[in-house]
């Protein structure tokens, strides 16, 4: 019998999706694990160890064990996000991963299918330590490519207004209001988002919206019209249109596509 050693360094705990009711707050404590999260919908506040950090969808935060962590702010009703606990464990060695703590995915789509592929498992108890430590070690590969959080003053900016488009994307969403709340100069505030993002605040909006359109069609019964309204469309007409310049084919023909491509995803 062939056997192969494989010294992953890492030992898995358990993982789950989170999806929020509108109330409660993630709970303030200190784990002898790191957890990965990955925003999937709506925006994470948290603080460690008085650091915070504002995580919207489509990012990643790497927790550390040994240090306190909270939520700075209730969580909103529009929020998800996937999580796993792990532990490192065994000797460094020289070709390390450099995992940043929070970083915006590159691939998004293939780490949310990484965490459905070890949900699934875990749930049929076909998850064993070597399966759970290399699809874990995946993820990480997935975060790794992601450049880190930039810290400067634009980079913070830049994500301070993709934090409230998660938080108010069911609402109506401008780059005036999204200015006064911020409490910053309109044509500033899209000036320094187009040069950090390469796109306008709301070319923005205009894609967090459809990846929310996406993810409804594959995994809810709704209608395309109450899917529209759900994702802050004010028009179904226009939804349509959008969608088809996106993504080349109606909504209702990508809901049929995405059901017979990913038919055992779940």
């Amino acid at each position: 019998m062939f056997q192969l050693a494989t010294p992953l360094g890492l030992r898995v705990l358990n993982g789950g999706l989170f999806v929020s009711t509108g109330r409660g707050i993630h709970p303030d404590r200190t784990l002898d694990s790191y957890e990965l999260i990955f925003v999937r919908k709506g925006a994470l506040s948290m603080l460690e160890e008085g650091c915070r950090f504002d995580v919207p969808a489509g990012h990643t935060l790497l927790l550390w064990p040994g240090r306190r962590h909270r939520g700075s702010a209730p969580y909103a009703k529009a929020t998800s996000f996937y999580w796993v606990h792990f532990q490192s464990i065994g000797r460094r060695t020289k070709r390390e991963l450099t995992v940043p703590q929070l970083a915006r995915v590159a691939r998004v789509d293939r780490l949310t299918e990484l965490f459905h592929r070890f949900l699934n498992d875990q749930e049929s108890e076909m998850l064993g330590p070597l399966d759970a430590a290399l699809q874990v070690s995946l993820m990480l590969c997935e975060v790794a490519r992601a450049p880190a959080g930039d810290t400067t003053q634009s980079n913070v900016l830049a994500g301070r207004v993709e934090a409230y488009v998660s938080r108010h994307l069911a609402q109506p969403l401008s780059t005036g209001r999204i200015a006064q709340a911020l409490r910053v100069n309109p044509d500033y505030l899209n000036r320094t988002f187009r040069r950090v993002r390469q796109m306008t605040i709301t070319e923005h909006i205009h894609r967090r919206r459809l990846h929310d359109a996406e993810l409804l069609l594959r995994e809810s019964s709704d209608s395309v019209r109450e899917l529209a309204g759900t994702c802050g469309f004010s028009s179904v007409s226009y939804f349509r249109r959008l969608f088809a310049r996106h993504h080349g084919v109606s909504p209702s023909t990508y809901r049929k596509l995405y059901a017979r491509t990913h038919v055992n995803v779940r």
